[in-house]
């Protein structure tokens, strides 16, 4: 998703400003506890890899402008899965100023609304892994329950998020509520493939299990917790 340019301007960039540095304070503190757990040269491969994918996930897969914003894949469950949650907000947040900077110029001045936007749900969607996950589970034997969960969180996220900068500067009017109804609306396309992107990237990465040792992936992806 983008949030279009103008929908959030002025002294109200003030709240993204701040809660994009709240999300980015607690990738941080992750990012720590992850490398602490592996290894540098791991966290900077996943991270490489995570951007990588996001720019894809943005650029290259079918996206499209819906009401206040644009319906993207995502896919951030799916980089949480694979490669752990602080390389993932990494990735997001690299790959969405990459397209920026190069593709989508006119994104720039709401990078902080966007960032905040991806970010969140994906801190919330780790801080709730612990309790929709059971904990002697590796994530490729998760069933569709369980990453329809975490999928659900995520994306219902991105959307709420996407909802309240939609109100916040824009205010309550009939013409936002059919904005951000219609940008709901559409997003429940992603919603519904996620989950199955998610357990076909699972499936195969149970069959590659001797990348467990690699650094490419996160330990929790083999192992329990």
């Amino acid at each position: 998703m983008h949030i279009e340019p103008g929908v959030v301007e002025g002294a109200k960039m003030a709240l993204a400003y701040a809660t994009a540095a709240g999300a980015a304070g607690y990738s941080a503190k992750l990012a720590f506890k992850d490398i602490a757990q592996s290894n540098t040269v791991s966290f900077a491969m996943r991270s490489m890899m995570a951007t990588i994918g996001t720019f894809i996930f943005f650029e290259v897969l079918p996206h499209f402008p819906v009401g206040v914003s644009e319906v993207h894949f995502i896919l951030g469950t799916t980089l949480f899965l694979l490669l752990g949650a602080a390389p993932a907000a990494v990735g997001l947040s690299l790959g969405l100023a990459i397209q920026g900077m190069f593709f989508a110029p006119t994104d720039l001045p709401m990078y902080f609304v966007n960032v905040t936007t991806l970010l969140v749900p994906l801190l919330s969607i780790s801080a709730l892994a612990k309790r929709l996950i059971p904990q002697d589970r590796a994530y490729v034997d998760l069933d569709y329950a369980h990453v329809l969960k975490l999928s659900g969180i995520y994306q219902g996220g991105v959307v709420a998020w996407v909802a309240f900068w939609a109100f916040y500067g824009q205010g309550v009017s009939a013409e936002t509520f059919a904005s951000v109804w219609t940008f709901g609306a559409a997003y429940m396309l992603v919603v519904l493939i996620e989950p199955v992107a998610d357990l076909a990237v699972l499936a195969v990465a149970k069959t590659a299990r001797g990348m467990s040792a690699s650094g490419l992936v996160t330990s929790r992806l083999y192992n329990a917790a």
